[in-house]
């Protein structure tokens, strides 16, 4: 009793000046600390500010849902459903999940392990080298190993881990800004091949109806078969553009549907009935370039694996210095079960260990130089997601401006080739042009109605492209620790 009460003590008193030496150490933390880049952004964008768009801070509040703009409800409708059910989104989940239990370990790694072990053992020995008798052993106990971090490496790994935590959150919510964008944009592409076809069709029922009277006046002897067989591969012209954009609607509807977690022709019902595009505010704020290392996930996520990478350094130079561990162990041994428990069978141990890298041919000091270069790497990294995302704003202001002012062109020259329609048509049954004339202009006309279908389509999609680019959606989803 008195040699398992001298161990304790003894073992008391370690603790207490390892622990004091762990304080005092505390301070001592090897490798460079993490201090955010500071990146000269320009004050404002070099985009012309027309079409609607507004240098004002972004409301955080309509970014977040910036879908609401367009006042449809079916598309609210799939948004929501494909926030609940896309696959890509759950496996993201998944990968903050993976990315908060790796964090979990890096901190258990700072607490002491104790073990349990239990043996009952029957042994003999030979009879031609030794006495042939039996012997019994029985054993218990616990041990614990607890290794000081002294030097700070224990805590950069946990460093690494939290901000690669961060990161795997910042990839969950790039997700959540593609996956809304796409969502939205393919829903546009569907109402824009509905709306052409309607376009089309219409085109199609009015040269059938031109076909019909060049008929007609065929066999009244007032025009030529050259006026029927012209008027025929017109209205099959315009016929052969009917299949492409079914195929082109199926194909967007298909996309949709897997968006949102379900088989392909899953929304065919509830995209059956034909739809306006959904038309753009007036007003678009776009705030300033320093928004975007507020707003997009995917500069968040290139800043914090920087952290994470300088952290690492940290943990890389830790393998220069020499660690430090106290190994315990308290157990019970007897030759019977029934005295297993007695004074006599206690075991004990104690005592601390270190351990150095005397000679590795330089590979600790390649790897910090390694990590060093990944650090190096994960700045450059950095940098490069800021230009594309500023980029990707530039390209968007652009994009939705001009096509503002196409639209309108477009539209003056289909309400333009509406009335040359209109004329030729009356003026041919005045026998005072030729059927060409007429021709000339139904297809003027389904050209133009076509292309600003197209263009008002585009208009939406260039809007949703900027609050992309501009990071909008992802504060709209709660990262907690059931995910």
């Amino acid at each position: 009793m008195n040699l398992i009460k001298t161990g304790l003590i003894k073992f008391r008193a370690l603790l207490v000046a390892v622990v004091t030496i762990s304080v005092l150490a505390g301070c001592v933390t090897v490798g460079p600390d993490y201090a955010r880049p500071d990146v000269a952004l320009p004050a404002a964008w070099s985009a012309e500010k027309k079409g609607g768009l507004i240098v004002k801070d972004l409301d955080k509040q309509a970014l977040a849902s910036w879908w609401l703009i367009l006042d449809d409800p079916v598309l609210t409708s799939l948004i929501e459903q494909a926030v609940a059910s896309n696959l890509d989104l759950k496996e993201a989940q998944t990968r903050v999940r993976e990315a908060r239990a790796l964090r979990g370990i890096s901190k258990a790694d700072r607490f002491p392990t104790i073990g349990a072990s239990g043996t009952a053992k029957l042994s003999r020995s030979s009879g031609n080298t030794g006495s042939g008798t039996e012997r019994k052993l029985y054993a218990a106990g616990f041990d614990a190993t607890w290794e000081l971090d002294l030097f700070g490496g224990k805590q950069r790994a946990i460093e690494a881990a939290e901000a690669n935590l961060q990161a795997s959150e910042e990839e969950l919510r790039d997700v959540l800004v593609s996956l809304l964008a796409e969502v939205a944009l393919n829903y546009v592409e569907v109402r824009s091949f509905q709306n052409r076809l309607s376009v089309a069709q219409a085109n199609l029922d009015a040269q059938k109806e031109t076909y019909n009277i060049a008929q007609w006046r065929f066999q009244a002897g007032l025009s030529t078969r050259l006026d029927v067989e012209q008027a025929k591969y017109n209205l099959e012209q315009t016929r052969s553009r009917i299949p492409d954009l079914h195929t082109g609607l199926k194909q967007a509807g298909n996309r949709l549907s897997v968006l949102l977690g379900q088989y392909p022709g899953s929304l065919k019902m509830a995209l059956s009935e034909h739809k306006a595009i959904p038309v753009t505010p007036l007003e678009v704020a776009v705030g300033v370039p320093a928004d975007v290392l507020r707003h997009r996930p995917d500069v968040r996520r290139a800043e914090r694996q920087l952290a994470a990478q300088t952290a690492k350094v940290g943990v890389a130079t830790a393998d220069l210095y020499p660690k430090f561990a106290l190994l315990g162990s308290i157990g019970l041994e007897s030759l019977t079960m029934d005295n297993l428990f007695l004074a006599g069978s206690r075991t004990h141990s104690i005592g601390p260990s270190i351990t150095w890298p005397v000679f590795n041919a330089g590979t600790i000091r390649k790897n910090i130089e390694m990590q060093s270069d990944l650090q190096e790497q994960a700045l450059i990294q950095y940098e490069a997601a800021i230009l594309k995302a500023l980029e990707e704003v530039e390209n968007a202001l652009v994009a939705y401006a001009e096509e503002q002012s196409r639209r309108q062109s477009l539209s003056d020259a289909t309400e333009a080739a509406q009335q040359a329609v209109n004329l030729a048509q009356n003026l041919y049954l005045s026998g005072l042009i030729d059927f060409t004339d007429v021709l000339d202009t139904q297809r003027s006309l389904l050209s133009f109605q076509d292309q600003l279908s197209v263009s008002e389509s585009e208009v939406t999609s260039n809007l949703i492209t900027l609050y992309k680019a501009l990071g909008g959606g992802w504060t709209s989803l709660v990262i907690n620790d059931n995910q």
